[in-house]
């Protein structure tokens, strides 16, 4: 797999996307199967991108998974077209908590499924946290009726930034 930001004549957003190769992704822009998830353009072309450099394999960092969601899912639960500029307000409402949130937590890096379990079983005082797992582990948290969620806007963990 590989991503790639995307740009769209249009209104010059930007996005990313995940294709199978760069034939993938040529193939699809060919057939005009890739369009903006703001305006719905499909003129989408290949924008400039910084060189993704991964982690030491000793220093993981959280997944991300970034998607570009096609125009035609982009309506209402009433049928109706949802704008492009409500959805910037809503992103940017959800931005806007998660970092008015996140100093008032307190960061247990891959230790947060056992650190959560320990809350919810009385082993540790309830507490704010944010940290990394597994898709596996979270699925566990939720089959034994522990609150967790992931942030819905990336994160940076500490340790990882400049």
């Amino acid at each position: 797999m590989i991503v790639f930001d995307l740009c769209c004549a249009a209104g010059d957003h930007r996005f990313e996307a995940w294709f199978n190769s760069s034939d993938g992704f040529a193939d699809q822009q060919a057939r005009g199967l890739i369009a903006c998830p703001v305006c719905g353009d499909s003129d989408v072309a290949k924008a400039v991108m910084a060189p993704r450099v991964g982690a030491k394999s000793n220093q993981g960092t959280a997944p991300s998974a970034p998607v570009a969601v096609p125009a035609e899912s982009m309506k209402s639960p009433k049928g109706g077209d949802i704008s492009p500029e409500l959805v910037r307000k809503v992103v940017a409402g959800i931005a806007a908590q998660q970092a008015e949130m996140l100093p008032q937590s307190r960061w247990v890096g891959r230790d947060f499924a056992d650190a959560a379990r320990a809350m919810h079983e009385g082993r540790a005082k309830e507490d704010l946290i944010h940290g990394q797992t597994s898709p596996e582990e979270a699925q566990a948290l939720r089959d034994d009726g522990i609150a967790a969620m992931p942030l819905l806007v990336p994160f940076v963990p500490p340790e990882a930034a400049n």
